[in-house]
């Protein structure tokens, strides 16, 4: 669904250029689940925007869906982001329009649709899927935060999306009512198959989505890949337990054969300096400290 190489983002203005992302390279499964995290500034909403044909990029190559970013019009690029990807934001005020009910927010997406009881049957159909049916006629006011997030949600998936993005869809509500929301985004990736890409802060979400990527300095530095042990028994999985008993870590390689090394494992054996020892033992490379004579 997504495969970008070698994405660079940079942004100018008349004193300063900021390069938001550095050659970052990812690839997206159709029907998969999965999260970004990072540190702020680390280039992941950056990443989102260009997925989402918010803003172009610099260099490299995006891939979504079989359509080449780089080569799209700007009528291609308005029809790309109507048809091809659904966006949730953290804001709601960015989702939602206060005057209109649950019902004819989701149908503002599908505007050009010709057939009005299509399209109300459709809206209808949305609210049903993330719980909301009974709050059609409901407006902002008489919605809490999760129900008016769960609203975003059947918006985004208004015209028939191929994929799902998600920038922080938790951030503004509390741990119980994030749970629940996670549940409605795994709902929808399973039962309609839609790829899903989670940007968040979240680590309790980070764990329980199949696959998570971390970014640093606009770069892939690590992976983490759900356990199989954990796979059906998401359940089990609370704010208390270790991320490592849920999910294997691993480095990323680049086309150049080139990793970034998580910064905590680096700490645990107090390293400093930009080298370390390499080598090969028993079918293993080894990465250690240099000697102190070195």
């Amino acid at each position: 669904m997504i495969e970008c190489e070698n994405l660079v983002k940079i942004y100018k203005t008349r004193d300063i250029e900021v390069l938001a992302l550095q050659g970052l390279e990812l690839r997206v499964e159709t029907g998969e689940l999965m999260a970004i995290i990072g540190n702020s500034g680390s280039g992941k909403s950056t990443f989102l925007n260009m997925v989402g044909g918010l803003d172009r990029p610099s260099a490299g190559r995006l891939m979504v869906d079989g359509k080449d970013l780089f080569k799209l019009s700007d009528r291609q690029l308005v029809d790309y982001k109507r048809r091809t990807v659904g966006f949730v934001w953290q804001n709601n005020a960015r989702n939602l329009l206060p005057y209109l009910s649950a019902w004819q927010n989701v149908q503002v997406p599908m505007l050009f649709e010709k057939n009005e009881q299509k399209k109300k049957q459709r809206a209808l159909e949305l609210l049903e899927l993330v719980g909301l049916g009974h709050k059609k006629h409901s407006r902002l006011t008489q919605l809490s935060g999760g129900e008016q997030q769960r609203v975003a949600i059947a918006i985004a998936l208004a015209n028939h999306p191929r994929l799902l993005l998600a920038d922080e869809p938790t951030g503004s509500v509390d741990a119980k009512t994030g749970a629940y929301l996670l549940d409605v985004l795994r709902t929808i990736n399973r039962d309609l198959g839609l790829t899903t890409v989670i940007v968040t802060h979240d680590p309790l979400l980070a764990k329980k989505v199949s696959r998570v990527v971390a970014i640093r300095d606009g770069k892939i530095a690590s992976e983490r890949i759900m356990k199989q042990s954990y796979r059906t028994r998401l359940e089990d999985i609370d704010a208390f337990t270790q991320t490592e008993d849920v999910q294997d870590e691993y480095a990323v390689l680049d086309r150049a054969g080139r990793l970034q090394i998580p910064r905590e494992m680096l700490d645990q054996i107090s390293h400093s300096g930009n080298r370390l020892r390499v080598t090969i033992q028993d079918g293993k490379i080894i990465l250690d400290r240099p000697d102190q004579t070195e």
